[in-house]
């Protein structure tokens, strides 16, 4: 098949390399972008005189008719064609005549692709941030659910302090909410018209770019051409943030999995997003929780590989960046299906609040407390860390907990303790006393749960 572009070659270019140079197999998904591109491309020229408004309708004519087609399945995709580009403006050269050789005047697919790209880009990013506002709900009608369960917060994987499981929870909406605003952030610079800037030089036809990117709901159009068409840095930014928010996730269901072990018995996960083993039968394995925590790892890899292609390019446009698009797919799939199946599953998550309650007070996780009822009394913060540190230890030796201690036992420490401490020993009370904005108290997490559910509908 004779090329576009084979005007200046006397061979015909090799199967081989037809088959390793072309990106049609991956890049074909961007064609309702190439095709909407063209379109306002084809209506600036139009408007510009640069081509008749008969060839104008002839154009778009045909391209929504190809349109038509690859929605109902029946445009083929060819091969030897190398790209999307090239796939749909042969077929529309094929289909209304020289009219659809004008197309291309006063454009190149250098700058025709990162056009697609940033299309494309928006919109997935404008979902993704759907889905995870979809996913937070879900966390925070969870938290407002359990608003009042106590479970035992941790540092260093060790019991720590006491906190409410909705406080707990709503720290990966806090997580969430920033990936929301980085998102958001992002699409200011995606949202930048490439268009025009053609090969890398611009072009000396009298083109409108500001219209294009009034036609195309762009928010600026590129400053500099050479920059436009060899930038990728929105690609890598988006697939950073990506790897940000997966990271996230992949807390959430570790936390997910070990709370559904035997040692911990946090949870029960539901059925229907669980697996069982080949061999034991008794096995209910969390294998969704597992997997979004797994495929962390494709995400972050999706980054490095981009920045890798990118690192070395000198400008402007390379061959080089047809490998782009591949890391963005896959990212964009990976992050969607990990946000839609934790969406999903996160309702049907069974907490078994009594056995956090009960191990909420063990390890001693009222320590804190403790020291802080000292200070109170007039006891420097240091020196009360260091009693407390003491009554620990006389606790693990005789084998009682804090809250069993009698007050003459407790004097022997300290003669500040007063029959008011027995408010500071327990859980429930440890919860109560906390008065710091943004803390586990049940008043605090209520406020929480209301900010973060007017977040999730701007």
């Amino acid at each position: 098949m004779k090329k576009l572009w084979g005007g200046r070659f006397n061979q015909n270019t090799s199967k081989v390399v037809e088959s390793f140079t072309e990106s049609i197999s991956f890049d074909y998904r961007l064609w309702k972008y190439d095709i909407q591109g063209s379109i306002a491309h084809a209506k600036m020229l139009g408007k510009q005189g640069i081509i008749t408004s008969k060839d104008v309708s002839k154009i778009i004519k045909g391209l929504e008719e190809i349109s038509r087609k690859i929605e109902t399945g029946a445009f083929t995709f060819k091969e030897e064609l190398e790209d999307i580009h090239m796939n749909i403006e042969a077929a529309l050269t094929e289909m209304i005549g020289d009219a659809g050789k004008k197309l291309h005047t006063a454009r190149s697919r250098n700058d025709q692709i990162a056009l697609d790209l940033r299309l494309y880009l928006r919109a997935e990013t404008q979902e993704i941030i759907s889905l995870i506002k979809a996913f937070q709900k879900s966390i925070a009608d969870t938290a407002e659910k359990h608003i009042e369960n106590i479970m035992p917060g941790y540092t260093h994987m060790q019991r720590a302090q006491p906190v409410l499981l909705s406080h707990h929870l709503l720290s990966y909406a806090e997580m969430f909410q920033r990936d929301v605003e980085r998102y958001r952030d992002s699409l200011k610079r995606i949202n930048i018209l490439p268009l025009g800037s053609c090969a890398l030089a611009g072009t000396s036809f009298p083109i409108d770019r500001s219209y294009v990117a009034k036609l195309l709901g762009f928010n600026d159009i590129s400053s500099n051409s050479i920059d436009s068409v060899s930038d990728r840095d929105f690609a890598i930014e988006f697939l950073s943030i990506s790897s940000i928010l997966s990271m996230h996730l992949s807390r959430l269901a570790e936390e997910l999995v070990i709370w559904s072990s035997e040692e911990f018995k946090f949870i029960e996960m539901p059925d229907a997003f669980t697996t069982g083993s080949s061999i034991m039968p008794q096995k209910k394995n969390p294998d969704v929780a597992e997997l979004v925590r797994g495929k962390t790892g494709r995400v972050f890899g999706n980054l490095l590989s981009l920045l890798t292609i990118m690192k070395g390019l000198p400008l402007s446009y390379n061959r080089d960046m047809q490998e782009d698009k591949i890391p963005v797919f896959d990212t964009v799939d990976t992050i969607k299906a990990c946000l839609i199946v934790m969406t999903e599953m996160f309702p049907g998550i069974k907490f078994n609040t009594k056995r956090m309650n009960e191990t909420a007070g063990d390890a001693f996780s009222t320590s804190t407390d403790v020291a802080e009822y000292l200070v109170k009394k007039g006891v420097p913060f240091r020196n009360a860390h260091e009693i407390t540190g003491k009554i620990v230890l006389h606790c693990i030796n005789n084998g009682i907990k804090l809250y069993e201690l009698s007050l003459n036992e407790l004097k022997l420490f300290s003669d500040k303790f007063n029959n008011d401490i027995f408010k500071y020993l327990r859980p429930e009370e440890s919860i109560k006393n906390k008065k710091s904005s943004g803390s586990t108290s049940i008043a605090e997490v209520k406020k929480q749960i209301k900010k973060i559910k007017e977040k999730i509908l701007l």
